[in-house]
Formats: structure tokens, C-alpha cells, sequence
């Protein structure tokens, strides 16, 4: 199937992608797959006053009826799941199976939010006072600006668009300019399901497309009490100051330098399976992406020989074909970044197989290299940054102490796995002296997460939390409500204030 009927089946006709300074390429293999326009900043402004506007009438839309336009919304999404996969591989490069695999992630998500609509409670609190109750109660944020990344182009707006809208807000998104027309597409899903609705008012999701600019302009307006955004550590830390300096709020959900641990009661087949999909899946490009292994020195050869087999002859290609498991880089800077960080461990006495570019016939404007394993006997200051490309560092240790501090030890605290049989090393890992991470795995990867569990991390990684779990709380604004039922004035902790 040709790019363009790819795009049609999409519901991206030739006719809208033919103006504008956004160029949209397929880093398959570099094509163009269209053009779109950059909205102005009085463009922006406009979306912002309908969604302030939108939000003002959707607040007052029951939850439950709030939760019927998000079914409508998954309904169209899974009767296009096949078109809709098959873009996200096109335009940012992942291979079809996780293609189809983040829509169902977008589908998942909405069934989640759906429940959820009928599920926002607070609390009931007893009172000191006699004659007095007290409530905890949830009531809708606002307009919610989500800001996401490439690499997850659809599934990552869907955490925070189905929750929000549940939750009574409006919603704006700015989605990378490398990955535009993912947006374009899913959105028109949403604006027909807002269309269908009655009770949806006009204005109620707004798409924003443009650079950098576009995001700041978000993240600075008052109108808008919070911003989510999904990206680098030096992006979200540019987010959080401006809505700091506003006091709004910041969901971030940034960087990741994930460990896992093997240590000598491992399965060690388990273990091998679950690291080279962790580390060389998405091509290195998930945050939650395994980028450090730390192996017991009794273990070390009997993992990294069947891993050093598996990153030889695993199949590098075009990510629409069935047969490919590491699709391209998003872009050649991706792949200098790679070259870069593969040279300084060079410097450093590493051991490093594979990490080279790949030239594929046909696909020679893509961006193609295998997965690197970085042998090296500790860590080093290239190994403690977050490098966003295929490169697993590995690590000798000897105490499973020492594993656990040397994993902690960088300034990202997003995913952590730990391979055992070993009943007291899990349970030590998952303790509070175990991983410092948000999510921790056992016996399985750091990537692959399930939209049930809240979903985020600690120190650079941003320390929001998004999808499952009571994450909807980020969306919602908090009221403690007291009622007095008498007609009496009773003063809290036995305060006197007699007035004649």
C-alpha cells in the first residue's frame, strides 16, 4: 500500500496537506507526506477563549453523560484501529505491531475513563464539632493543555484527553511537530464524536500545531490551569517555570535512564527476552526504554551470550513489514546523538557490538542502526545521561546493594525492573531501600505499561502521574465543604468569640 493511500484510509486527504510550513516525513525513508500550517499565535489565543468558553458549559454536562461522548470517541477509534496504526508506524517510525498496540492503548484508556465517569468520588470527614459534617469534594479543573512527544503520538494524549474530559475540562493539544499528522487524524475522530454529541459544546478540544513557540504560549496563558507535557527533562523544566510563575499547575512526564537488575537466582531466558525488547524495542525511543543492565558477575556470561546473538540477527527494516522488530530512528540528529554517546564509551575502554548505521536498499533516506550493547566495567558519565536511541550499557556488580545504589544513581527516577526467583531480593527491591523509581518491575521490563496503574516518576522525570489508578485527581480542583445543621455557632478546637 502506498504512503498516500496509507494517509487516506486515515482520513487525510491529499487537499489538506498540501499548505503550510510544517513539513510531515516518514523517517521510513525520508519521504514527504504532506505539509501543514503552524497556528498564529492569535490563532491560539482564539482556541484558548473557546476552550475557556467550552469548558464553562461542559463542567455543568453530569459525569456520567460526560463519559458517553469518550465511548463514542473509542468507538470510532476502534473501527479505524488498523488505519490509525499503520499512520503512527509511517510517521514515527515504530513497528506496526506497537503501532496497532498504542491504539489499543487509546481505546484501553477510554474504557478506564468511561468507568471512571461514574466513579469521581470524594470523601466524608468527621467532625470535631457537633452537629457539623464535612465533605471532600471534586469538582472540574478547567481548560487542560496536553503537550506530547513522537514517540508516543497517540496514546500519551489519550491518558490525559479521556481522563480530563470525563473530569468536566476542556482540552488543548499540541502534539510534536514531527508526528502532526498522527494528531490530525485521531483528532477528527474526537471532533466528529463532539459533533454527534449534543450536550458537547463547540470549542471543547481544540488542535494547536506548531514549534516550540506554540507550547510556550500554553504554558504561560492564565487561562489555563493545567498543562501536561510529555518530553525532555530541559523541555518540562521550561514548563514548570512558566506555569509556576503563574501558580498553575505542571503534569510532567520527562526523561528515564532505566535499570534493570539481574542477579544469579534470575531466569535467565526470561530475562534475556524481556531486556532485548525493553532496550532495543521502539528502536530506544520509549522513556520507559531499558538503557542500563546491571549483571551479577556469576550470571555475566551466561546472559550476555545469548544477548550479543539477539542484537547480531535482530531484524532491522522497514517498520511496516511484519517481519521488522527495530524500525528507524525519528530523524538523523537522533542518530548523531547515538554516534556521539557510543564514542565517548569507546574512549572510555568499552566494548560495544553493534551501534552502526544500516544502509537498507530502498530505504536509504531513513535513519537505520543497530542496537549497541555497551559493555563497561562501572558506570560512567555518558551511562548517567539519558541517551534516546538504542544503547543498553552493561554493568558487572557483585552486591545486590551495590546494584540497587548504582541504579538509583542518576538524576531519573522513571522505570526500574529486577530479575529474580529470589522472594527477598524482590521483596528488598520493591521496598523503600529498594528502587527510587515511579514504577518497578519484577521479572519483567521497565517498558510496557498498562493503562490500570498510574503512570509517571520521581527526580527529573518530572514526579506527575498520568493514566490509571486516582491520577484523575490532576485534572479536578479540590473542595473541602463543611455543613452545619443547627443553629447553633460552634467554633473549631474550642475557640471562644462570644459577642454581646
Amino acid at each position: 500500500m502506498s504512503y498516500q493511500s496509507l494517509l487516506a484510509a486515515a482520513g487525510l486527504g491529499a487537499d489538506q496537506l498540501q499548505h503550510g510550513v510544517l513539513i510531515a516525513r516518514t523517517p521510513i525513508d525520508g519521504t514527504e507526506l504532506g505539509r501543514l500550517e503552524a497556528d498564529t499565535p492569535e490563532r491560539i489565543e482564539a482556541k484558548i477563549a473557546a476552550a475557556v468558553a467550552a469548558f464553562r458549559r461542559w463542567r455543568l454536562v453530569p459525569a456520567p453523560a460526560r463519559g458517553e461522548l469518550v465511548r463514542s470517541f473509542a468507538e470510532r477509534v476502534r473501527r479505524n484501529k488498523d488505519a490509525l496504526g499503520a499512520l503512527i508506524s509511517l510517521e514515527s517510525g515504530k513497528i506496526l505491531s506497537e503501532g496497532l498496540g498504542e491504539v489499543q492503548e487509546v481505546i484501553d484508556i477510554c474504557d478506564f475513563a468511561v468507568g471512571l465517569s461514574r466513579q469521581l468520588y470524594g470523601l466524608t470527614i468527621a467532625s470535631e464539632r457537633p452537629h457539623h459534617h464535612m465533605l471532600e469534594r471534586w469538582h472540574p479543573l478547567g481548560p487542560v493543555a496536553i503537550i506530547s512527544a513522537f514517540n508516543f503520538p497517540m496514546a500519551v494524549w489519550a491518558w490525559n484527553a479521556a481522563l480530563a474530559l470525563v473530569c468536566g475540562d476542556s482540552i488543548l493539544w499540541k502534539p510534536s511537530d514531527k508526528t502532526s499528522l498522527c494528531a490530525l487524524a485521531l483528532h477528527r475522530l474526537l471532533d466528529a464524536a463532539i459533533a454527534a454529541d449534543p450536550q458537547a459544546p463547540t470549542g471543547l478540544s481544540a488542535l494547536v500545531l506548531g514549534g516550540p513557540s506554540a507550547g510556550e504560549q500554553l504554558a504561560a496563558h492564565r487561562a489555563i490551569p493545567l498543562v501536561s507535557a510529555t518530553g525532555s527533562t530541559a523541555m518540562g523544566r521550561a514548563v514548570s517555570l512558566a506555569t509556576a510563575a503563574r501558580f498553575g499547575r505542571a503534569l510532567l512526564e520527562l526523561g528515564g535512564n532505566n535499570a534493570a537488575i539481574v542477579t544469579p537466582a534470575a531466569d535467565l531466558a526470561l530475562s534475556a527476552r524481556a531486556i532485548v525488547f525493553a532496550a532495543a524495542g521502539t528502536a530506544g525511543q520509549r522513556c520507559t526504554s531499558l538503557r542500563r543492565l546491571l549483571v551479577h558477575r556469576t550470571v555475566y556470561e551466561a546472559l550476555l551470550a545469548p544477548l550479543r546473538r539477539a542484537y547480531a540477527s535482530l531484524p532491522i527494516g522497514n517498520p511496516l513489514s511484519a517481519e521488522t522488530l527495530v524500525g528507524p530512528l525519528v530523524d538523523g540528529a537522533a542518530v548523531e546523538r547515538m554516534q556521539g554517546a557510543l564514542a565517548v564509551a569507546r574512549q572510555a575502554g568499552a566494548r560495544i557490538s553493534g551501534g552502526e548505521s544500516v544502509r537498507l536498499p530502498g530505504l536509504e533516506g531513513g535513519h537505520y542502526v543497530r542496537p549497541a550493547l555497551v559493555e563497561l566495567l562501572a558506570p560512567i558519565d555518558i551511562s548517567r545521561q539519558e541517551t534516546f536511541a538504542p544503547i543498553l550499557y552493561v554493568f558487572p556488580y557483585e552486591q545486590f546493594e551495590q546494584a540497587i545504589a548504582s541504579q538509583n544513581d542518576v538524576s531519573h527516577g522513571l522505570s526500574s525492573a529486577l530479575f529474580t526467583t529470589n522472594l527477598l531480593e524482590a521483596e528488598t527491591f520493591l521496598s523503600a531501600e529498594g528502587s527510587d523509581c515511579g514504577i518497578a518491575n519484577i521479572n519483567a521490563g521497565p517498558s510496557g505499561a498498562e493503562i490500570g496503574g498510574a503512570f509517571g516518576g520521581e527526580k527529573e522525570t518530572g514526579g506527575g502521574r498520568e493514566s490509571g489508578s486516582d491520577a484523575w485527581k490532576a485534572y479536578m480542583r479540590r473542595q473541602t465543604q463543611t455543613i452545619n445543621y443547627s443553629p447553633h455557632l460552634q467554633l473549631a478546637q474550642g475557640v471562644k468569640f462570644d459577642i454581646v
